[in-house]
C-alpha cells in the first residue's frame, strides 16, 4: 500500500529541471550523464501519494509542483562532530571586542 499524505502535511516534492542530455558542456562527464534534480520542501495543498504528482506551498509562499518524494522529511544536515579548538572562541571574542571598547 503506498503510503499517503493529508493536505497541509509538511512534504518535499523532486522535479527534474534539465534531463542529462541537457546538462552544459562544463559540466564533468559524470555529471552530465544524470539529470539535475530538484527538491523542495512545502505544505501539501491537496492529498496525495508518494511517487503521485503533487502541490506544495513553501514556508516563503511560493507554489511548487513535482513529484511527493518525502512525507514529513527530516532535517539531515549538521555542522559535524564538536571541535575543542572553536569551543572557547565566542568567550575570546567577546573578551577582545570589551578590551577594544574599554580602551576607546
Amino acid at each position: 500500500m503506498t503510503e499517503r499524505a493529508a493536505e497541509g502535511t509538511w512534504v518535499e516534492v523532486s522535479w527534474i529541471v534539465l534531463p542529462a542530455g541537457e546538462r552544459a558542456e562544463g559540466v564533468p562527464e559524470d555529471t552530465r550523464r544524470v539529470p539535475l534534480e530538484a527538491r523542495a520542501r512545502g505544505f501539501l495543498t491537496h492529498a496525495a501519494a508518494l511517487g503521485e504528482e503533487a502541490e506544495v506551498r513553501t514556508a516563503a509562499g511560493r507554489h511548487l509542483r513535482g513529484t511527493l518524494s518525502e512525507i514529513e522529511p527530516a532535517h539531515r544536515h549538521g555542522f559535524g562532530a564538536h571541535s575543542p579548538e572553536l569551543a572557547s572562541i565566542g568567550a575570546e571574542v567577546r573578551a577582545l571586542v570589551e578590551a577594544r571598547r574599554r580602551s576607546q
